[in-house]
């Protein structure tokens, strides 16, 4: 199978999801490529032409995930998090938060990191407060989804809202 965008990137979600439900049953470390491919139904070489680790596998599906979420919330501001669209991060991973539970008992946090930071962490240019402004609530944002996967969603997401009001003195 060429190189068809759309191909590619099915394929590629194929492997993700195999990836994921071979998670739910044994350690990332006892997976094994050729039992990835098996569970996705495509060849080794498509797994390889594609990912360079497990982990890549896992951020990639976290990053399409946020991508057909925002799609069809309508979401405008995907890459700019500041403490007044907070909420909208929050409902998003509240919706995936058995994928990111799964994650975190693995041992796949620096995989959610590696989506958070592709997609949440705006590259700005030659405005110096945007950079370190976007750093500041991205990273922050982060800091709190970590403690609330750690914590196991005991918070909505309007109240991790609320602490983030809170926090910045709103």
């Amino acid at each position: 199978m060429g190189g068809n965008a759309k191909t590619t990137e099915f394929l590629k979600e194929c492997l993700a999801d195999a990836l994921i439900k071979l998670l739910r049953k044994k350690p990332i470390e006892k997976i094994s490529v050729p039992e990835i491919s098996e569970t996705a139904q495509v060849g080794r070489t498509t797994y390889f032409r594609n990912f360079s680790s497990k982990q890549e596998a896992i951020t990639f599906k976290l990053v399409r995930l946020w991508e057909r979420w925002a799609e069809e919330h309508n979401v405008s501001e995907r890459k700019n998090f500041t403490p007044e669209n907070g909420l909208t991060f929050f409902e998003y991973n509240y919706s995936i938060k058995d994928i990111l539970a799964l994650c975190y008992d693995r041992g796949l946090q620096p995989a959610v990191y590696d989506a958070f930071y592709s997609v949440m962490v705006p590259q700005y240019g030659e405005n110096v407060l945007e950079c370190y402004r976007g750093r500041f609530y991205s990273y922050g944002l982060f800091g709190l989804l970590d403690e609330w996967v750690r914590r196991g969603f005991h918070e909505t997401p309007q109240e991790m809202q609320s602490y983030i009001d809170k926090i910045c003195g709103n």
